[in-house]
Formats: structure tokens, sequence, C-alpha cells
């Protein structure tokens, strides 16, 4: 299992808290590629585990605050 930028932003705009389940269905309906839907499958579950957002399946999703971005600049 391997998760790249490209790959998580499929599930960006999911329907958080989610199931892993949920997250396999989501991927299919809105047409994400393979390596998604492989991804979430191979991830191991604990009974009906619920996952609150992308940090919970890749905790190296990287967040607002990983980029350099200075609003008061712009």
């Amino acid at each position: 299992m391997y998760w790249t930028l490209e790959l998580a932003s499929y599930l960006s705009d999911a329907p958080w808290p989610a199931t892993k389940d949920e997250l396999v269905d989501y991927s299919i309906r809105t047409g994400a590629p393979l390596e998604v839907v492989e991804n979430l499958q191979a991830m191991e579950e604990e009974e009906e585990e619920i996952y609150e957002g992308i940090e919970d399946i890749w905790p190296d999703y990287p967040s607002e605050e990983d980029f350099l971005w200075n609003e008061d600049e712009y």
C-alpha cells in the first residue's frame, strides 16, 4: 500500500467520518484510480473503525501548515 498526494486528493471530498467500506464505495462511485481502491481495501480494519479524515488513513498527509504560504503578504 502506498499513498501519494495525487491519490489522497481523490478522498479529499469524501463524506467524513466514514468507515473503510464507505470510503471504498465512495472512491468507486467517483471514479478514483484503481490504486486508491486497492489501498483502501489493503488497510487493516478493527471492527467498523470510523475514520475522521484523510490523516487517519495517511498520517503524512500534508496540512496547510506544511506549506510556506503567508496569506498576509497577498
